[in-house]
Parts: C-alpha cells; structure tokens; sequence
C-alpha cells in the first residue's frame, strides 16, 4: 500500500498521554486522506489518530469521532474541524445524518480498549486493581461484568469464555462460578479472583486477561457493535471511499475480513438459477494484515496483537 504524501511520522510531545495509538502511519495511508474530504474516527479515544488526520486537513476538511466513553471528550483539541459524538460507533449513520452528513471519505475504527480504560482502576477493566467488576466502556449502560456472572447460566458462561477469551478449561471455569455465587455474591476483582481460584491454569496473569477479556466483549457487545459499523460502510462511503479497521482479536479480525471479501458474514452462495455470486461492494487494499512493525510492537506491547485491513467501496 502506497501513499504519494508518504508517511506521516507524529512526534511523541503531541501525542496524548491518554492512549498510545496503533499503527498510526500504517492507518493514514490505508486512508489516503483527501486534505478536504469528510472523515469519521469511530473510536476517537485518546485522539492520536484524529490528530494525525487533522494535519492532512485543509480549511474545508472535516472529522466526525465517535466515543461512548465521555472521559475521551477531555481529549478533544480546539479545532472547528472536529466534531464530537458521544456515541457508540453502532449508531454512526444515525448521528451523522443528525450533522447533514450522508457520505464520507473514510472511516477509521480502532477496536482496542484504550490504555486509560486500562488504567483507571474504577473502571473494572484491569486484573492489576482491585474495583467493582464494572467494565462498561458506556457508564449509561446498565449491564456490568458482576451482573453477566451474577445472571448468565452455566452454559451461556462457558460459551462465552469459551469463544471470546479462548479459555481452554471455559467450561470447568463456568461450573466453579455457578458454584461460588451460590455461597457468596462476586462483584469485585479480587472476590473474582478468590471465587475461581482453583480453575486458574498457567500464568494467572494471561489467564485472567483472557477471562477478562470475555467478560469484556460481552457487557459491551463488541462484536455485535463491529457487525453494525461494518453493515453501515458500504452505505456511507463514497465510491473510493476507505473503510480501515484495526482488531486485537481473532474474532473481530475474522468479521472484518469476511466483510470485507463479500459483503457479508458469511460466503454468499450463489445464485439458484444463475448461479452467479453477489459481488462484495469493496475492493481488498489489505490482501494480508497489516501488523505492526518490531519496533512499535517493542514500544507499545499493546500492538503485538494488532492487525490492520483496508478496504475502498468500488
């Protein structure tokens, strides 16, 4: 993938502390941003990507950035270029038509928890503190991590562990919480960590990531929000419009990818009396992941799990 205007390098002193941003040069050529073209960050966050596209704007460019978490408002800088939406990026048609806006140039999701989340303890999302197993990205909505373990059966537990956290032993981790709820209620991180203690196999640290993780992706429907986003591209983008996503899961990359190629979530099959496939509404610019270089991923451990793909709208 080449880009006439060349990389962009950002220097470290005008990137915010907030969040370190992924394969930053990589997303802003995937663009091929247009100096004044209409471009959405759908997971503006700490703002680093934002702030790289903003540098390829003129007067008449603008930037729409989504966030359903309202402290990534305080990051917003003072430009009359930007504007911010606190929504969840699943609503993105929605809000931009609000704005006048039916069609963009590009549209730019970057699917990681930001490392702020990470790091305030009161937001549940870390192993490291210990806090109300919170984890909602969107504190408007109702459903925290303590409620899917205080409610989902046994069966919904396991499959859950099971297919977002790649847990290998899901389903004896699923019977031990089922166990343990009965006796005492589990609503923090180290009530967690007590209750399911015997389940721990390996590194407790990478264990519990992964747990965490499940737990994660299920409050915040974060595949079911990707598979929204997504069905909502072909609609939004002008033709040569790009769509760049970056994932940290095999899951989402998987749903990007196969988008991507037909249009859909699945292989389209063909048709019965012609037997012609419907074609996908995008052309491939990423025929493989873009992942992050060695010394990015040596800078910002965060990236090793990083994959990038672009797609243009024919």
């Amino acid at each position: 993938m080449n880009n006439e205007k060349g990389n962009i390098p950002i220097p470290n002193s005008q990137l915010p502390n907030y969040h370190t941003p992924v394969l930053l040069n990589e997303a802003m050529e995937g663009l091929q941003i247009k100096a004044d073209g209409i471009y959405v960050d759908a997971t503006f966050g700490g703002g680093g990507h934002s702030l790289a596209i903003l540098q390829q704007l003129n007067q008449n460019g603008r930037l729409y950035v989504f966030d359903q978490d309202a402290d990534a408002k305080n990051n917003l800088p003072d430009d009359e270029r930007i504007i911010f939406i606190p929504q969840n990026f699943r609503h993105l048609q929605r809000f931009l038509r609000l704005h006048k806006i039916s069609k963009v140039d590009g549209i730019l999701a970057d699917l990681g928890v930001s490392s702020h989340q990470f790091d305030e303890a009161a937001r549940g999302f870390s192993i490291r503190f210990d806090a109300a197993l919170d984890m909602r990205m969107d504190q408007r909505e109702k459903i925290t991590a303590a409620d899917v373990l205080k409610n989902f059966t046994e069966q919904q537990l396991h499959k859950m562990f099971e297919q977002y956290g790649e847990v290998t032993n899901s389903k004896t981790l699923a019977k031990i919480i089922v166990q343990q709820r009965a006796l005492a209620p589990v609503r923090t991180i180290n009530e967690f960590k007590h209750a399911v203690h015997t389940a721990v196999k390996g590194n407790p640290q990478k264990y519990f990531a992964q747990v965490f993780q499940a737990l994660r992706i299920e409050v915040n429907d974060e595949l079911g929000a990707l598979k929204e986003l997504l069905q909502q591209t072909p609609t939004l983008l002008k033709p040569g419009g790009r769509a760049v996503i970056i994932t940290f899961h095999s899951l989402e990359d998987r749903i990007v990818k196969t988008f991507f190629r037909y249009g859909s979530f699945s292989e389209t099959e063909a048709d019965n009396v012609y037997g012609i496939k419907p074609e996908s509404p995008f052309i491939i610019i990423t025929k493989k992941p873009i992942v992050a270089a060695a010394a990015e991923q040596k800078q910002n451990p965060r990236s090793r799990s990083a994959k990038l793909r672009v797609a243009e709208l024919k």
